[in-house]
């Protein structure tokens, strides 16, 4: 198993609210994947500034829109740019590789950035049917999940003196592993097995007060996190007034309309009313998928960010703001973090 106390001391909060940043690496309409990438690393790099915990990075594959496929480049790109704020990946989607190969990838990055490392774990593709055929996985490979998760943690952990198969480098580096879902099942699993879970709230609200339950009802303290900890993924959209940040969620309206019709998820620029823009079957799976999103100015994202925290009791949010321009996403950040967090020293 993984070290007995990093991960737990990882969990101590600096202040009553603890608070992450989730990024996909969006291309914004008319941009560039470069550009997507240089904006990650601004984004990051601010998010290191205001004081929030970690900045993580989710593995989706053949989404017009989304670059962050190569999920592991893409820490080590935002942890070298970096200094302090902790960078990991939410999630790797662990059936489409070989644990070993992961744990040698999460290894390095330990290795280069010491302390620093998050590895969060999912079990879905992050892609379609045929998606998932390319990427070698089986029908099956879901399934093993549980026993997948259990091979990376030994190839993270403490090396034995006659072990043939090692994670070099990797064995002994001890990163912290959570487990991610949007069900129930990985709840479960995390707390069978004593780790932190994460919530992906962000896009998959329905089953969210259930999964929360399950995990605290069932976990089983471990070595490595003696209670649980959980933290849940949640849309915001901040900006200086109500009126402007409703226009500017356009932009994330869009983009989930874009999604169920299996298009190209480019994000695009807001418009004054998504009125004619969508059908009612389409705008009721649209806000189903934003169901607890927090949009708003100041007073609104205050009062809603708090009576999500005492809905819910996440021990941390992990934030995901999409906009088109760059600017108005750091503004959402700056605002959450000026009503919640200490900046960094």
């Amino acid at each position: 198993m993984m070290a007995t106390s990093a991960t737990d001391d990882l969990m101590k909060p600096d202040s009553n609210i603890v608070l992450s940043v989730l990024d996909l690496a969006s291309v914004r309409e008319g941009g560039t994947v470069a550009e997507s990438f240089r904006n990650t690393l601004a984004l990051a790099q601010q998010a290191e500034k205001w004081g929030y915990r970690r900045f993580w990075l989710a593995e989706h594959h053949n989404l017009v829109g989304i670059a962050s496929a190569a999920t592991s480049v893409l820490i080590g790109h935002v942890a070298g740019g970096t200094k302090t704020i902790r960078v990991g990946s939410g999630g790797i989607m662990l059936p489409n590789h070989a644990p070993l190969m992961i744990a040698e990838q999460f290894g390095t990055l330990e290795a280069l950035y010491p302390g620093r490392i998050d590895l969060g774990l999912g079990r879905a593709p992050g892609g379609d049917a045929l998606t998932s055929q390319a990427l070698g996985r089986d029908s099956g490979s879901g399934d093993r999940f549980p026993e997948m998760v259990q091979e990376l943690i030994h190839y993270l952990g403490p090396v034995s003196p006659h072990q043939r198969v090692q994670a070099v480098p990797g064995g002994n580096s001890n990163v912290p592993i959570w487990l991610l879902g949007s069900s129930t099942f990985s709840a479960q699993l995390a707390a069978h097995m004593g780790l932190p879970f994460a919530f992906a709230g962000q896009f998959a609200p329905e089953m969210m007060m259930e999964a929360a339950a399950l995990y605290r009802q069932h976990f089983k303290p471990s070595a490595t996190l003696k209670q649980p900890y959980l933290m849940i993924g949640l849309p915001v959209l901040a900006a200086d007034t109500d009126e402007q940040a409703g226009y500017l969620a356009t932009s994330t309206q869009q983009r989930g309309l874009r999604l169920i019709r299996g298009q190209p998820i480019f994000t695009p620029p807001p418009v004054t009313s998504m009125d004619g823009l969508w059908n009612a079957g389409e705008k009721r799976a649209v806000e189903g998928r934003l169901a607890v999103a927090v949009i708003g100015g100041p007073a609104t994202v205050k009062r809603k960010l708090q009576e999500f925290l005492e809905l819910t009791q996440a021990n941390e949010l992990i934030l995901f703001s999409d906009f088109y321009r760059l600017e108005d996403r750091l503004r959402s950040y700056e605002i959450v973090a000026g009503l919640f967090l200490k900046p960094a020293k």
